[in-house]
């Protein structure tokens, strides 16, 4: 189909007559981070596994590595990596015995103590997984998805349940990833993380492709400008604000904001009339948009995507 390491066309799925993809297209780069995003019930889950291989399609076309998911043969596993969700490892393992045990399943695996090292648990491998931490036995699971030396790698929720320390700890090893060449596919709910990691992004909605690109494309699209918020005196209204910036200021509380295009422009504007009037602003912040606000204005459009489990 073409020379990406990913290829998706108008793919279709239905669910006892009721179709759930309805033509889904992308494309992702050999050697980059991509993120895939969506509510629950958008069809990521079933998309990712007509990827992987494990659900057939209806329609459309897809080629992984250059091959057909729904025919590829071992040789073509052997090029991918999956990091599931969810796992149950033998908590009476050690790290090293786990791993160990997945890199039989690859004809050529990497080096045991060098993946456990890259994945960081180099002072971990003679631990037994049950006693590990959340965040360590996340990284099992990226450590088992990197011992066939994957082309492409399939990250679904990589630091769900992680706290804030070993969801940055997390980040950084997957942007070595994308500094040792591979390519990885991710499935996240965390905007900042996408944000932060994703070279380009898919955001699906209800079985479509409600946007694409990068995460500062999207802002800038979808995200209504940037947020200027600030702290005024309790006799500031604003109304009065909005007649001074030209823009709907929304309050809570103490403290009011508006978005702008321009942000330079209408900060000046706002600062003028503070001066002029003897206004004392506090706590002025200047925001760009981010996914969040993408997401949440594409959730809202689309009035709320069903569950349907995928």
């Amino acid at each position: 189909m073409s020379d990406n390491a990913i290829e998706v066309r108008r793919l279709r799925k239905s669910y006892g007559g009721t179709e759930r993809l309805h033509g889904v297209s992308f494309s992702v780069d050999h050697g980059e981070i991509f993120g895939f995003l969506g509510t629950n019930g958008a069809g990521k889950t079933t998309t990712i596994e007509i990827l992987e291989g494990y659900r057939a399609r209806d329609g459309g076309e897809v080629s992984v590595l250059g091959a057909d998911p729904a025919h590829a043969g071992r040789d073509w596993r052997n090029r991918i990596g999956l990091v599931l969700q969810e796992s149950e490892l033998n908590p009476v393992y050690t790290v090293r015995e786990t791993v160990a045990m997945f890199a039989r399943y690859f004809r050529q695996p990497t080096d045991l103590d060098a993946t456990i090292a890259s994945a960081g648990l180099a002072d971990k491998a003679g631990e037994r997984v049950g006693r590990l931490s959340g965040g360590e036995k996340r990284r099992v699971d990226v450590a088992i998805g990197l011992v066939g030396d994957p082309e492409v790698l399939f990250l679904d929720e990589p630091t769900t349940g992680l706290d804030p320390a070993a969801r940055r700890g997390m980040w950084a090893l997957i942007e070595g990833l994308r500094q040792a060449g591979k390519t990885v596919f991710l499935t996240t709910h965390y905007m900042e993380e996408a944000q932060r990691l994703a070279d380009r992004i898919v955001i699906l909605q209800a079985g479509v492709v409600a946007a694409q690109g990068t995460a500062e494309q999207l802002s800038r699209a979808l995200g209504h400008g940037t947020r200027i918020g600030f702290l005024a005196p309790p006799r500031i209204s604003p109304a009065q604000v909005s007649a001074a910036v030209g823009a709907p200021v929304e309050q809570e509380g103490r403290r009011l904001g508006f978005r702008s295009d321009q942000a330079q422009r209408d900060l000046t504007a706002l600062l003028g009339w503070a001066a002029e009037h003897g206004v004392e602003l506090t706590d002025i912040r200047v925001s760009p948009p981010t996914l969040d606000d993408v997401f949440v204005q594409l959730a809202a459009a689309a009035g709320g995507a069903q569950d349907d489990g995928s």
